[in-house]
């Protein structure tokens, strides 16, 4: 087995940290075993470190495979403040950009390429995996591969067809909540041999969990926004709900905006970006809002209706 780098120096100087949380040690040191690996670990757990620090302590690039471009752009914008070198290729990027983005990999110039499922089905991407300096690919948000949870996207089916194109490399599928059956799903689609499953206890003793039966939904939710500090996030199942609740925060000199699917990519950017940088207070948003979310003072999660089963509502409230 080939010499890696010291897991601890690289989390002290990428991060900052003197040890690793939970059960990420164990993770990383599956993967530098070189075993394929399934790491349920809650929202929070600090996924991304589970593979990023073992890839750069194997000194090769690693493969993220991730659902949003807003969660992509993050990451490689964290690294990059790091000093560590990432791309993401996004659908608002020029031929010519993409073509440069994936030549630098292939020359050995990334340690990290984050791209979409569907990019994997690219003849572009296809054809110059194979000559990329690859030792691992990350699929975070691995539910999606299953038709059996709550996320279901058939392009992360292709994820199978690219790992064909380089066998021997290990793969971390990543999820915060999986039903046994799904996490059973999520390794036979992704053509697991000889893996590891590792969870982590999902329980989130920082977070209080309540229901409230009411008729006035929305004066409820007023009164409870008015009465906590920090941000939070309103999660509406219609996309035109989102914008009715946006509007009602605003009118309440609460600063607020809509958030879904059929905006357009830089609104949807404008609205991540703002709430982020705390310029906006709250989202509404429909459940395409909200994954990777790295912010430090999200006080609430409001669901104004029930989510469809138990695993999106721990999902989205561990958000």
């Amino acid at each position: 087995m080939a010499a890696h780098r010291d897991i601890h120096q690289i989390l002290k100087e990428g991060w900052g940290f003197d040890a690793f949380r939970g059960k990420q040690e164990e993770v990383v040191r599956s993967i530098l075993a070189g075993r394929d690996t399934l790491a349920l670990l809650p929202t929070g757990a600090g996924k991304s470190i589970c593979f990023q620090v073992p890839a750069l302590a194997m000194g090769k690039m690693c493969l993220v495979v991730s659902p949003l471009i807003a969660l992509m752009k993050d990451q490689v914008a964290r690294l990059k403040k790091r000093g560590i070198s990432a791309v993401a290729i996004t659908s608002g990027m020029r031929r010519e950009e993409i073509d440069n983005a994936l030549d630098s990999c292939m020359a050995g110039k990334r340690s990290f390429l984050y791209v979409s499922p569907e990019r994997l089905g690219t003849d572009a991407f296809r054809g110059r995996l194979p000559r990329m300096p690859l030792g691992l690919i990350a699929v975070d948000e691995a539910h999606c591969i299953s038709s059996w949870g709550y996320d279901f996207r058939p392009s992360y089916l292709k994820i199978k067809e690219a790992r064909d194109l380089v066998p021997g490399i290990p793969v971390l599928a990543l999820t915060a909540s999986a039903t046994p059956m799904v996490a059973v799903d999520i390794e036979a689609k992704l053509g697991f041999t000889g893996g590891q499953r590792i969870t982590a206890s999902f329980r989130r003793s920082e977070i209080t969990y309540w229901a409230n039966e009411c008729e006035d939904k929305t004066g409820r939710l007023l009164r409870v926004v008015r009465g906590m500090e920090g941000s939070g996030i309103v999660y509406v199942r219609e996309r035109r709900g989102t914008v009715r609740i946006a509007n009602l925060l605003k009118q309440n000199g609460i600063g607020a905006a809509a958030y879904h699917a059929g905006l357009d990519l830089a609104e949807r950017d404008r609205v991540q970006r703002e709430w982020s940088e705390g310029r906006l207070r709250f989202v509404a948003a429909t459940t395409a809002f909200g994954m990777g979310i790295d912010k430090a003072d999200v006080r609430l999660v409001v669901h104004m209706e029930p989510p469809p089963d138990p695993e999106s509502y721990y999902q989205e409230a561990g958000r």
